[in-house]
C-alpha cells in the first residue's frame, strides 16, 4: 500500500461524500461538491505522477486507479440524472455505463491470464473530458443559484449556459465510447479465447 495507492483510496472514499453533497440540497451544495470533486480529481493526477516518477507502479494501482475514476465520474452523472430535467443525460449515463461494463469485461478476461490492463491514452482522455464536463456543470449550477448571476445572464443566457454544459457532456460521451471501442478492439483476442 504505497503512496499512489493511498491517494487512489482517498478518491474512493471521497466519491460517496461528493455524491451526497451533489444530491442533498443545502446552501452552496454545488460548490461543496465541486470542491470535493476537484480534490478527488487531483488525487488522480498525483497518484499517477508519483507512481511513474518513483517507480511505484503496482498491479493494485493499475486495477484500482481506473476503478476509482469510474466511480467518481459515474457518481456525478448519476447525480445529474437525479437533479437535472434533461432527457439526454440518462442516455449519456447509459452509454458511459455500457462502455465501462465492456471494458471491465475485457479486463476480467485478461486478468484470467495474469494480465492487468492499464489505462490507455484514450482512456485517460475520456476521464479528463468527463471531469471538464462535470466541473463546468457544477460551476454553472452553483453560479445561477445567485440572483446577481441570474439577473446578469437572463433566461436566454441561462438556457445557453445549460446547452454548453450538455455539449461538454456529449463531447465526453463521444470520447468515452471511442476509448471503449479502442479497448475492446485491441483486446478482442480475449473474447475469442473465452
Amino acid at each position: 500500500m504505497n503512496l499512489p495507492n493511498k491517494l487512489t483510496l482517498v478518491r474512493c472514499i471521497l466519491t460517496p461524500i461528493f455524491m451526497a453533497c451533489l444530491v442533498i440540497d443545502f446552501p452552496l451544495h454545488y460548490a461543496v461538491a465541486l470542491l470535493i470533486f476537484i480534490v478527488a480529481s487531483l488525487t488522480d493526477y498525483f497518484d499517477g505522477k508519483i507512481a511513474r516518477e518513483r517507480n511505484l507502479v503496482t498491479n493494485l494501482g493499475k486495477f484500482l486507479d481506473p476503478l476509482a475514476d469510474k466511480a467518481l465520474t459515474t457518481a456525478a452523472f448519476i447525480g445529474f440524472v437525479h437533479l437535472f430535467n434533461s432527457r439526454s443525460i440518462p442516455w449519456a449515463l447509459f452509454l458511459i455505463l455500457a462502455r465501462e461494463f465492456a471494458v471491465t469485461s475485457v479486463r476480467l478476461l485478461a486478468a484470467k491470464d495474469g494480465v492487468v490492463v492499464a489505462a490507455s491514452f484514450a482512456g485517460k482522455l475520456k476521464t479528463v473530458m468527463q471531469m471538464v464536463a462535470i466541473i463546468y456543470m457544477l460551476t454553472f449550477r452553483q453560479a445561477v443559484r445567485f440572483a446577481a448571476v441570474r439577473d446578469f445572464l437572463g433566461n436566454a443566457g441561462i438556457a445557453w449556459g445549460s446547452r454548453i454544459g450538455l455539449a461538454f457532456i456529449w463531447i465526453s460521451v463521444i470520447a468515452t465510447v471511442v476509448s471503449g471501442i479502442q479497448y475492446v478492439w485491441e483486446l478482442r483476442h480475449y473474447f475469442k479465447e473465452a
